[in-house]
């Protein structure tokens, strides 16, 4: 009879029970190695992808063969004129309101002057006295040029004393030079006639030239005073026939800005386009705004262009081929003036000294130093020197060779 136990089916069972849960056991461990292996290589490769910085490539472009600038101008009239009072008195009739259309010459106000007329007619009655004044100087003068002569015969004759001579001499040339003053006065009071006769005239305020009223300021029964342009203008009239558009252009877009240069006009509520040529240029620049201004003229047959309004000035303007566009987001602002960081073939960064021409907002102009064929990051780091490997968004990174013999290993 043998010694061995007999094994009951519950025995069996934990013995099964107990084989599965080392199993599990062993299953859970190599799991978990597994789990960290594959973790440290996932944490080392994207360590390393870290330390190399991924960029965005952008390239260097020409320009359009014609280039279009856009800014804001000032509508004028080819001619403005102020007309002011040069007559003191009332307004007594006005013909012309605003946006009549006149002709040179047109009366457009009337202005009673009273005192001025008066001044008028005063000076000419002084006038008629001092011609009189003349007749009689005239006359006394002959008187005392036949008194001389007669006297002067007595004398050699010895009828007649030497100083009745010399008397009736002295007074015939003192006559004569009465007359000459007489004379002088009567000149000089026609002056005084005509300069108030001159201002009788400014009594009308009529139109300098063909144009429009653009503005009126006074009214029947208003007391105006002759003052020049100190005072208040009476009336505006406008020369719309061809209208002047001023500009402040920046300095960078000077060069271009020649006589002859096309340019489209839009004014905010109208459909119509004008257009207009530029004519010529202040040839300063205003130091605070480093624009200068430069004057457009714009044919305005049918008057639908109005001084005073704003314009949009869009100049067409004939683009340098030779010239390269870069976004502005490539440029590098170093001690040594403007760059750009270039990735070679090898992946690595190359700088480049670079020559700006003028700022587009979004691009600049590139002078020299780039080439059609140059890879340029965008947004560069600023800690970027050459000879930094770089990986490109987008391309497919370079294999970890640590990474690899790690996963071989296992």
């Amino acid at each position: 009879m043998s010694s061995e136990p007999v094994k009951t089916p519950k025995s069996r069972r934990v013995l099964l029970i107990g084989c599965a849960v080392g199993v599990a056991a062993i299953g859970l461990a190599v799991s978990g190695i597994m789990d960290r292996a594959k973790s440290k290589q996932e944490l080392e490769t994207w360590t390393n992808e870290q330390a190399v910085p991924t960029v965005r490539l952008v390239q260097a472009v020409h320009g359009p063969s014609n280039e279009r600038l856009v800014l804001p101008g000032n509508v004028s009239a080819y001619y403005t004129g102020s007309l002011f009072a040069r007559a003191s008195g009332y307004v007594t009739v006005w013909n012309k309101d605003i946006g009549a259309h006149v002709k040179k010459g047109d009366v457009l106000a009337v202005i009673a002057a009273p005192d001025l007329d008066q001044q008028l007619a005063e000076a000419k009655a002084q006038l008629v006295q001092m011609q009189a004044a003349v007749t009689q100087a005239q006359a006394n003068a002959d008187l005392g040029r036949v008194t001389d002569q007669r006297t002067s015969r007595l004398v050699a004759q010895g009828w007649s004393s030497q100083q009745q001579g010399d008397t009736d001499r002295l007074t015939a040339a003192s006559r004569i030079a009465a007359l000459e003053v007489a004379r002088a006065n009567v000149t000089a009071q026609q002056a005084v006639v005509s300069r108030l006769e001159e201002l009788t005239r400014f009594e009308q305020i009529t139109a300098p030239f063909d144009g429009i009223v653009t503005a009126r300021t006074v009214d029947i029964g208003d007391l105006v005073n002759a003052g020049g342009t100190s005072g208040k203008a009476l009336f505006q009239v406008s020369d719309v026939h061809e209208m002047r558009i001023y500009v402040n252009v920046p300095q960078a877009f000077l060069g271009v800005m020649k006589p002859g240069i096309k340019a489209t006009l839009e004014l905010p509520g109208q459909k119509e386009r004008f257009e207009a040529t530029l004519v010529s240029t202040a040839n300063a620049i205003v130091e605070n705004s480093r624009t200068a201004l430069v004057e457009l003229q714009a044919p305005n047959p049918d008057g639908k262009l109005w001084p005073g309004a704003f314009a949009e000035v869009h100049f067409h303007i004939p683009s340098d081929p030779e010239t390269l566009r870069v976004p502005a987001t490539a440029l590098i602002f170093g001690p040594n003036g403007m760059s750009v960081a270039a990735v070679n073939k090898d992946s690595k960064v190359e700088l480049k000294q670079v020559r700006v021409g003028r700022n587009l907002g979004d691009d600049v102009e590139i002078r020299s130093g780039v080439s059609l064929s140059d890879r340029l990051i965008d947004n560069p780091l600023e800690s970027l020197a050459s000879g930094d490997v770089v990986q490109v968004a987008g391309a497919s990174p370079a294999p970890n060779k640590e990474a690899s013999r790690a996963e071989t290993a296992m």
